[in-house]
């Protein structure tokens, strides 16, 4: 009777000796490496979130949109509204758009509120390279 797959035991193959180079042991896990490495990452994530956010989430700093007006072929004036900390100062950056959603032109407005006072109405015209549809706040922060 001759031997087939399934009368040979199974077992792993036998390589000369100093023929294929060196056999690794099956390599052991490093739970420290892989879990410093997963500190660092979290890390990094948390340093470019909380700068994001410094840079562009503060809720301090808002600004409302009010109406445009004065519309011509070389500018629009924005009337906002812009919420600060009492006595702060902000930028905020305006935008005129055409009526298919093309940015014409923008500027940055600087708004400072009097002591004790936290809402600062204003009016900034925004110079544009064509007649805009349209005037908006796009966002505000603290001046500096």
């Amino acid at each position: 009777m001759s031997e087939t797959h399934a009368t040979v035991a199974a077992q792993s193959p036998a390589f000369p000796p100093g023929r294929y180079g060196r056999r690794r042991e099956p390599g052991r896990r490093r739970p420290v490496l892989l879990a410093l490495l997963v500190a660092v990452l979290l890390a990094g994530l948390g340093l470019a979130a909380t700068k994001l956010y410094q840079q562009y989430g503060d809720p301090e700093y808002r600004g409302e949109m009010i109406s445009y007006t004065d519309i011509t072929d070389s500018g629009v004036v924005v009337d906002f509204r812009v919420t600060v900390p009492p006595g702060g100062t902000a930028t905020c950056l305006l935008r005129a758009r055409t009526h298919d959603g093309a940015e014409v032109g923008h500027a940055e407005a600087t708004v400072t509120a009097e002591p004790g006072q936290r809402h600062v109405r204003t009016r900034h015209e925004v110079p544009t390279t064509a007649r805009p549809f349209i005037g908006e706040v796009v966002r505000c922060r603290p001046a500096g």
